[in-house]
């Protein structure tokens, strides 16, 4: 995992109603280089919005790129693309979906990650992917979700991770010198007094590095543990972990999406319930909106914000980046919001009414999870021993 860093100034961003704002006005402040990669870049108010900003940025000399996932954009048109690179913005897509035929672990790999860096000087990372929070199709908006603004030294570490991701595919795509790719010198000066990591996760060096730092966090937990996740099918150690914790007295919460949107994820995940309820664990379901948080928070001074699910796809398979902030400021901000989502918003599950469950209901999870758990297995390095 990536190192601790004195000196940050971190601030919380929830929705797009306080990101887009403040993206927006970075890009149109920048002077030298704008980096963003998102999932999904969506032709929605807030694409046209950020769009425009980018269009700016490019046309007064700022060198802009823009880096998608071919399949979370894959409904981004030509049309705007081809607006944006006319006006200068170099656009790149991170394994373009090419036919629907084939399905593999390579085809699963995805580029997942929602990072922004401006000037090296000031970054944006978080789950808020480039699409308004009005568009819920299903689902009454707007749309739970977080980010972070990040100023001082933690862009050492983050600007050159998104250089090498930008110069390498860069490089596989268009055949550029990826090692001779201009950069700039991250601007990391002291900008406050919050301690931060940046943590991503990929194929080579990294795969573990997020798992890992929610497993030591939950480990020394010793009051309370709260995980706002959207996608939440986690492997075997982390369930054990955080049924040791409630074993030794910690109160541990989980926010989880309570409408369906993914019809085998979503049942798959509550074959966890039972053990997870037995164990003491509070699960609470956001039925209001959209959740799609994927945050946390743990004794009230470590937190977490950023695009990894815990779920296999996010944990074994993409790429993903979350930032670690240590500061009770912030985690304190942080949960308040978290509990106001719960207020406003979730159900808890009761344990009585979840072992009186319909025997077709009981019978629909199991199957979803043995389906989930084989699909790990064949498509995420061979680990399905952990969802056991």
């Amino acid at each position: 995992m990536s190192e601790f860093v004195d000196g940050n100034r971190i601030t919380l961003l929830t929705r797009g109603l306080e990101y887009f704002p403040q993206l927006e006005a970075a890009c149109d402040a920048a002077r030298r280089e704008i980096h963003i990669e998102t999932y999904i870049y969506d032709e929605d108010e807030s694409g046209e919005r950020i769009g425009a900003a980018l269009k700016r940025a490019a046309q007064r000399g700022v060198a802009t790129h823009v880096l998608v996932d071919g399949y979370g954009s894959k409904r981004l048109s030509p049309g705007f693309i081809k607006d944006l690179e006319r006006a200068g913005v170099k656009f790149l897509i991170y394994r373009q979906e090419r036919t629907a035929l084939v399905m593999g672990r390579r085809r699963l790999r995805r580029m997942h990650r929602k990072v922004a860096v401006i000037d090296a000087r000031i970054a944006f990372i978080g789950g808020i992917n480039i699409i308004d929070d009005m568009h819920t199709p299903g689902h009454t908006p707007p749309r739970v979700d977080y980010a972070v603004r990040v100023e001082g030294p933690l862009l050492r570490h983050i600007y050159p991770a998104v250089k090498r991701l930008w110069a390498l595919v860069e490089f596989l795509q268009l055949g550029a010198d990826w090692h001779n790719a201009l950069a700039l010198k991250a601007d990391a000066g002291t900008q406050g007094t919050q301690r931060a990591a940046f943590v991503i996760r990929d194929n080579l060096r990294h795969r573990r590095d997020i798992e890992d730092a929610y497993l030591e966090a939950i480990a020394a937990a010793r009051s309370e543990i709260i995980i706002a996740n959207a996608y939440f099918f986690p492997g075997l150690s982390f369930r054990r972990a955080l049924s040791d914790a409630a074993a030794r007295g910690v109160r541990v919460t989980l926010l989880l999406q309570g409408r369906v949107e993914y019809v085998l994820l979503h049942y798959a995940s509550r074959a966890l319930y039972g053990a997870l309820l037995d164990a003491g664990i509070c699960i609470t379901e956001y039925h209001k909106s959209f959740l799609h948080a994927k945050v946390a928070v743990i004794d009230g001074v470590w937190a977490t914000v950023g695009s990894s699910n815990i779920d296999p796809f996010s944990l074994l398979l993409a790429r993903e980046a979350n930032v670690v902030v240590q500061d009770r400021a912030f985690a304190g901000e942080l949960r308040a919001r978290l509990v106001t989502a719960m207020a406003d918003g979730a159900r808890e599950v009761q344990p009585e009414n979840w072992r009186a469950q319909p025997l077709a209901l009981r019978i629909a999870t199991w199957v979803a999870y043995g389906v989930a758990r084989f699909l790990t297995g064949v498509f995420a390095y061979g680990r399905a021993r952990e969802f056991n």
